[in-house]
């Protein structure tokens, strides 16, 4: 069954402002837990989660200096007696002077700038996408939000994520979306671009200025979707405060169990918007707990009887989660 969780995939485990420093956090992937923390140096370290000696969670223990050296590596302790490891799983037992050989095996990590990217051990099958290099040179970084543990497979909510009929159900409450118009969808196989427009109510001025947030929302949203299969969503989108990019990440905790969150980046045309950020970033929590809840509402194994128009994101999906890591025809814009 770990097919369901298509490993050799990369996954995104986290952006390193999500580790405070010597703060532990705690991920999973492909049902095994890990424990990331930052060190002083920026040095990000990961080991199994699972104390050796009892099995406390190492996550729910707390970091220290390695040495009196004040050099800023520290260790993660075991809350249970208090064993300190280091990045390479190593400690000191009570009453030794020499350090253990490893007792824990650290995951292999591929940090890109502040992109913790892993494989979870498995054989890599597709390259990480270059793309979050490219959007953290280009835009500021303005924070993440919306980090969610879901009851659902990997494939449901790949689903749900790329279909682009749900925003006027779904997302009404949030955007007042009266209608997808849908324009385009580009398909280059693991990676794919999907184009759309979402006209929404029209606001009385009294509701803006009870929710000023809503000044920042255009009277027609445009939307760009820029896909990168299985981990990786980006919402390009126009705005009166500049140009956004909403990326929206899955990660295969269990076959089923699936980690979301979003990383918000953002170029500002006017030094007046510069705290919009924040906005931007609660409309995409809001977003995003929306997906969650509709996600708790289905009954998974309903066969679908019926095929909307522009199901082309969803057939997507489909047809590289059957094949992985093969690409499969049809290669075509509509």
């Amino acid at each position: 069954m770990m097919r369901s969780m298509l490993p050799g995939a990369p996954w995104l485990l986290a952006h390193k402002s999500m580790l405070p420093v010597n703060q532990p956090l705690k991920v999973t992937l492909y049902g095994e837990d890990y424990v990331l923390w930052q060190d002083g140096t920026g040095t990000v370290q990961a080991l199994p989660n699972r104390c050796p000696h009892m099995g406390a969670m190492l996550s729910e223990g707390w970091c220290e200096p390695l040495s009196d050296k004040d050099d800023g590596q520290s260790g993660i302790v075991c809350p249970f007696h208090a064993l300190k490891f280091d990045g390479a799983g190593c400690t000191v037992l009570p009453g030794a002077n020499q350090e253990t050989l490893p007792q824990l095996q650290p995951p292999e990590l591929m940090i890109q700038g502040d992109f913790i990217w892993s494989y979870g051990g498995h054989e890599p099958k597709l390259p990480i996408p270059k793309i979050m290099n490219e959007i953290a040179q280009a835009y500021d970084f303005i924070g993440s939000a919306a980090d969610y543990s879901v009851e659902t497979d990997l494939l449901s909510m790949l689903l749900v994520m790329h279909d682009y009929n749900h925003q006027n159900g779904t997302h009404r409450d949030l955007f007042q979306i009266t209608e997808v118009e849908f324009h385009q969808f580009i398909d280059n196989g693991h990676q794919s671009h999907a184009f759309y427009d979402m006209p929404t109510e029209t606001y009385s001025w009294t509701e803006k200025l009870r929710k000023p947030d809503l000044m920042l929302l255009p009277k027609t949203i445009k939307a760009h979707l820029e896909n990168y299969f299985p981990s990786l969503v980006i919402l390009h989108a126009q705005t009166p405060m500049g140009k956004i990019a909403q990326c929206h990440f899955f990660v295969p905790e269990t076959e089923n169990q699936t980690r979301t969150y979003i990383l918000l980046f953002g170029r500002v045309k006017h030094p007046i918007f510069k705290g919009a950020g924040g906005t931007f970033l609660k409309f995409g929590q809001v977003a995003v707990e929306q997906d969650v809840d509709i996600l708790g509402k289905l009954y998974s194994d309903s066969p679908q009887q019926i095929k909307l128009n522009n199901e082309v994101g969803m057939d997507w999906v489909r047809r590289n989660f059957e094949n992985f890591p093969e690409v499969v025809a049809p290669n075509l814009s509509k």
